[in-house]
């Protein structure tokens, strides 16, 4: 490692590269194309980036293509290479949507030797003849599950296009595609993969919780999962129409929140995302898409409101809390037949599922409850049972009606049926 990067890494309190830094570290030195494979939170952004940072020439235009399938995982890896990019003098520029495009064409003018950002604008610049990828030694593809699917494994390609043909290529994720097995077909080239996920010890302890909550009851869940002490989390939707109709009710119930989503503008997204990572917001609501790759260091919790798909996307879910040795939470809502169905979807993964629920305060397994002892006074504090009196209900005279009228009246008409029966005699 060069020097100034391993006083850097020393100073930043790390005391040995990961399995998974470890693995590519020599391959992608030598300049050869590989597939990495490690769990989320295992320093994969620095297990490319401090090799390629090594290979590339200063003053010599762009070297480096960095790729991801997010506006945000863009920004992230973007602040995180220019703190080792300065070290060794060299440049590094953000090209995503929703930023200023005149401004990174002037930017670009400055000739950046690693320019990061997402497959839509990229393609856009270099299709306007802005981005000029003749120099490139390397490309990454970061989250590369997510990105080789669809119409961004076509942008993808389309910018390798626009490259030499000989060209260093790697891709990195916490799970498993089937894209994976083609990369010869599609990119033709030999990959070696690097597959460390079952050796990795960097994730934390993660607790997975399962509430059973009727979709009715899930915002007053919510409420009571933010008022828990130092908790904060990433809840996840899987519709964007969901996530404002649930921030506004959140927030009537004084729950600091923010929303996190494609349609917002790129300067709203970044202030959410500080809010979260400052402590000034209790819940973010968010998407799949918005939220792929994040690192936010020591998020206590995730929340699923709506769970996930498959398998896949739990994995990548619950990789954004625990991260590098972190403890973390991961609560999963439900009515009994979702939960049921969930857990046959993740039981391949061994994840250890148990059902809980706030209490007193706390978030704990519904089994410790129903262990907890029930307090029993002892026989010399128990107060002495009461017999119960009859009550006396107050007596109530009867009223006496009088009949002077009625008899009155039937006398009256005895008299006019004698005079009548008089006068027929």
């Amino acid at each position: 490692m060069n020097s100034k990067f391993e006083d850097n890494f020393k100073e930043k309190g790390f005391t040995k590269l990961t399995l998974i830094q470890e693995k590519v570290y020599e391959p992608l030195m030598e300049g050869k194309s590989v597939l990495g494979l490690a769990p989320t939170g295992s320093g994969k952004t620095l297990a490319y980036l401090l090799p390629l940072l090594e290979r590339v020439d200063k003053a010599q235009g762009v070297q480096v293509v960095i790729v991801a399938p997010s506006q945000e995982l863009a920004a992230q890896i973007t602040e995180v290479a220019r703190q080792w990019a300065k070290l060794v003098d060299l440049s590094v520029l953000s090209l995503i949507g929703g930023a200023n495009v005149k401004r990174q064409i002037e930017k670009l003018k400055k000739a950046p030797e690693v320019v990061i950002g997402t497959p839509g604008r990229m393609l856009e610049l270099v299709e306007n003849k802005k981005l000029k990828l003749h120099n490139v030694k390397s490309f990454v593809f970061d989250e590369a599950d997510e990105l080789l699917t669809e119409q961004t494994l076509i942008s993808c390609r389309s910018l390798l296009s626009h490259a030499p043909g000989i060209v260093q290529l790697a891709f990195f994720s916490a799970t498993k595609s089937e894209i994976f097995d083609q990369l010869q077909q599609w990119f033709g080239i030999d990959v070696a993969t690097f597959d460390v996920r079952a050796e990795d010890q960097t994730q934390g302890i993660v607790e997975h919780f399962l509430v059973e909550t009727p979709v009715r009851k899930r915002i007053d869940t919510l409420r009571k999962l933010s008022n828990l002490e130092e908790f904060s989390a990433l809840v996840f939707f899987k519709k964007v129409t969901e996530i404002e109709n649930a921030a506004d009710k959140l927030r009537y119930l004084g729950v600091k929140v923010a929303v996190l989503e494609g349609q917002k503008r790129q300067v709203e997204r970044e202030k959410a995302l500080r809010q979260l990572r400052k402590g000034e917001i209790k819940l973010l609501l968010t998407t799949d898409v918005a939220a792929r790759g994040l690192d936010i260091e020591d998020l206590p919790a995730v929340i699923n409101y709506d769970l996930p798909k498959d398998s896949n996307t739990y994995i990548h879910r619950v990789g954004r809390t625990g991260r590098m040795g972190a403890r973390g939470i991961v609560v999963n809502l439900g009515n009994e037949h979702d939960l049921r169905n969930f857990r046959q979807l993740v039981q391949s993964e061994n994840y250890e599922l148990n059902f809980g629920m706030v209490y007193k305060g706390t978030l704990i397994r519904t089994e410790e409850l129903e262990k907890e002892p029930r307090e029993v006074r002892p026989d010399s504090e128990k107060e002495p049972r009461r017999k119960k009196q009859a009550v006396q209900l107050p007596t109530v005279e009867k009223k006496k009606y009088k009949k002077r009228k009625r008899d009155q009246k039937n006398k009256g008409m005895r008299r006019k049926k004698d005079n009548q029966q008089d006068k027929e005699i």
